[in-house]
């Protein structure tokens, strides 16, 4: 599924269906194999009638040629970056960086004082200069062995990269031949321009805002679903201005003189064809909202870190691959986070900083994973990571500490075990563990609701307790109070908490004790 709404489907349709197509009507017909059974092509003929209904064009032979040599560029590209395995995640490559950096200045530093170093009065001028030189040698070769294992993996981001961009270009360029094949059908020959591409004055409300702006201090404007497609650098100068709307539109390109709205405290993007965001929104230190969903972004820039004002960001239905590295360092005010239906597969650790979160939404990524520190999220309310399919297959251990967590979505993953201290979600009220092959909890459990799967996992964490007592004491062979008896406080909000079967089960009440139990306690 392509998370940009506005994207071209032909691409993913032609490439499921093109190469057969294209066989098909290359080959001879061929007399029967006896010792062969006959291929069932029904199939592979109700593709070709579907995707010649589809797109007519491609009773072109011309174009059929054209557009399945586009496509083995593609396929070429896309066994490449296969080959390559894995891209390293943004914070690895950024700490690479930062590691280079860390060698390369400790070098300069030894290389100078091998160069200051005073020569000893014994030792003869040509030998010191010989001995120095071998000292510098030394440090180089120390430095390069030090720094290749950083730089193979920044080497290995640079050739992803290329190859992307490679793969990308190759998919607009089977894009573009199609568009100029219905270009010429509707006798738009000679266009490679869409209809309604061409160039366009000013809209004449922007230029009414602007001489309004200059006789009065406007506030908030409104400008969405106007079919804009540039942003006058004039805005830059409305300086009073509080709340930008311009979402639905038809911008590429936000000018750098955005930085000029001082006091801006909302501004709303979404639903353009933005590609990147300048790097000036930085300076926007008063922006509480930032809506930017809904466009072809395939980064935030860093000095979004310095927006600490943000309470709102939205950078869903994108093409993100990554969050700036240091992005909840900064944005410790920040309250809600949505960044679903991206490209993402891994969050930076800086997020479990965002001390203010209480909405995360990451559904319909590539995630991998959650960072260890994510417990440090104590005010998160509301948690969604459904929908990351075969790439998320675990949590956490300390994914229980999220002790305000009241709903969380973890539908259409690979979770096989929910983390043993899962019990700990006392808040917890609503859950969703949809398509997923859990063990742990058993179905029966989970069909019975989130109450249920709360008391199975908090029994599950008390004997896994006691099985980790006994083990201490018969190792010792001296009775004595282990950490069940100083986890009796949590597991007492536990039962409080979840059922009172836990608490027939620790014993609080007469029935049902359990006189190991009794005598380790």
């Amino acid at each position: 599924m392509d998370p940009n709404p506005k994207s071209f489907p032909i691409l993913s349709y032609v490439m499921s269906r093109l190469p057969s197509i294209v066989g098909r009507r290359s080959q001879s017909p061929l007399e029967p194999d006896i010792e062969q059974p006959p291929v069932d092509d029904s199939g592979r003929h109700s593709d070709a009638v579907e995707l010649v209904e589809r797109m007519p064009c491609l009773n072109n032979p011309e174009l059929l040629a054209a557009m399945a040599a586009a496509v083995s560029d593609v396929a070429k590209t896309r066994s490449v970056l296969q080959t390559l395995g894995e891209r390293p995640d943004h914070e690895a490559v950024d700490d690479a960086r930062a590691r280079i950096a860390e060698i390369e200045a400790t070098l300069a530093r030894e290389l100078e004082e091998i160069v200051r170093a005073p020569r000893p009065d014994e030792v003869d001028r040509l030998q010191w200069r010989a001995e120095q030189a071998e000292r510098e040698k030394e440090c180089r070769a120390r430095t390069e062995r030090e720094r290749r294992a950083y730089r193979a993996v920044i080497q290995l981001d640079e050739m992803h990269e290329a190859y992307e961009n490679l793969l990308k270009e190759a998919e607009e360029r089977l894009v573009k031949i199609y568009r100029s094949a219905e270009a010429v059908g509707s006798g738009d020959e000679g266009s490679s321009v869409p209809v309604g591409q061409e160039d366009e004055p000013v809209n004449e409300e922007v230029i009414r805002i602007l001489q309004e702006a200059s006789e009065k201090c406007l506030e908030r404007v409104d400008l969405s679903d106007r079919q804009l497609r540039y942003l006058p650098e004039a805005f830059g100068k409305l300086r009073g201005l509080v709340s930008l709307n311009l979402s639905s539109n038809q911008l590429e390109i936000i000018p750098d003189a955005i930085a000029g709205l001082e006091y801006l405290e909302e501004l709303r993007l979404s639903s353009n064809l933005l590609v990147s965001l300048p790097d000036s929104i930085g300076l926007l230190s008063n922006l509480k909202v930032l809506d930017v969903s809904g466009n072809k972004l395939k980064a935030l820039p860093d000095s979004i870190s310095r927006c600490r004002s943000l309470v709102e960001l939205d950078a869903s239905y994108n093409e993100l691959t990554y969050l700036p590295t240091n992005i909840g360092y900064e944005l410790v005010n920040l309250e809600e986070l949505w960044i679903h239906l991206n490209k993402i597969r891994s969050l930076p650790t800086s997020v479990c900083e965002m001390r203010s979160l209480r909405l995360l939404d990451v559904h319909f990524n590539e995630l991998r994973g959650l960072p260890y520190a994510i417990a440090k999220l104590t005010n998160l309310e509301t948690l969604n990571i459904s929908s990351n399919f075969s790439d998320l297959q675990e949590l956490p251990p300390t994914f229980g500490d999220l002790s305000n967590l009241r709903e969380l979505d973890l539908s259409n993953n690979q979770i096989h075990a929910l983390p043993d201290t899962f019990g700990r979600l006392d808040k917890l009220t609503k859950l969703n563990l949809d398509q997923n092959p859990l063990i742990i909890p058993p179905a029966d459990i989970v069909n019975e609701g989130v109450e249920a799967v709360k008391e199975y996992m908090a029994k599950r964490w008390v004997d896994i307790l006691l099985e980790e007592e006994k083990k201490s004491v018969s190792q010792e062979n001296t009775p004595r109070a282990g950490w069940l008896t100083r986890s009796t406080s949590w597991l007492s909000d536990v039962v409080s908490g979840v059922s009172g079967s836990v608490a027939d089960y620790l014993g609080t009440k007469e029935k049902n004790r359990d006189p190991i139990l009794d005598q380790q306690l």
